[in-house]
């Protein structure tokens, strides 16, 4: 178990998912840079957490709840839970997403982590939960099955360890650099040039060095 003075931002678990890298400029060197995508997800999320709480056809609908799992060693903020009062069931979470559906399932982490987190504080088990993304205004059911259980759990051990390290993994570039709000600040393009250089520079040693030999 955590204590609340050591519990890491649970939104950490998406930047971790997508690159450590980005991770750890983000939670250990504290660095930022908003673009266009990162504006529109933050005021998706501000709309949602700072509506008023509601009640609609018996499930009563609470905005921007905050939530920690000790276990896990996370706090943060849920967009949207929603209580069945009318009818007997489990919280529902529900997350908030710029865009559209992702091929990865960095969202899917992100609101399992929720989820895990009101079932320690409820005592309650939560099967799923739900992403609302903007561009399509539609909703869809995420099941929290023992895989993507898992893997949030041990998203949550490697964020732990890598903040007890203080270490910011080099550069590695993808395809996803370009999508990164942080890619002026990381340079990939700058490290794989600096590797290239490298080793266009050994190659030349080792040659020169071959060609002595024979001489």
């Amino acid at each position: 178990m955590f204590a609340e003075d050591s519990l890491l931002p649970l939104s950490g678990l998406q930047h971790l998912a997508f690159c450590e890298r980005q991770w750890a400029l983000i939670h250990i060197e504290q660095q930022w840079i908003e673009n266009r995508w990162t504006a529109e997800g933050r005021l998706l999320h501000e709309k949602a957490d700072e509506g008023p709480d509601e009640t609609r056809q018996g499930v009563r609908i609470v905005r921007g709840l905050p939530i920690r799992s000790l276990r896990l060693g996370i706090s943060g903020k849920a967009d949207v839970v929603e209580f069945p009062i009318a009818a007997s069931g489990p919280p529902l979470p529900v997350e908030y997403k710029r865009g559209r559906p992702k091929p990865e399932h960095w969202d899917e982490i992100q609101l399992c982590a929720q989820g895990l987190c009101l079932e320690e504080m409820l005592s309650v088990a939560i099967p799923r939960g739900a992403l609302f993304y903007g561009e399509s205004r539609r909703r869809f059911d995420v099941l929290f099955d023992v895989p993507l259980r898992e893997e949030t759990e041990e998203l949550a051990r490697r964020m732990h360890h890598l903040y007890v390290e203080q270490h910011t993994p080099a550069p590695r570039l993808t395809p996803r650099c370009k999508q990164c709000s942080l890619h002026e600040i990381c340079e990939p393009e700058m490290l794989e040039r600096r590797g290239s250089a490298s080793t266009f520079f050994r190659r030349s040693l080792q040659a020169n060095l071959r060609a002595r030999e024979t001489e």
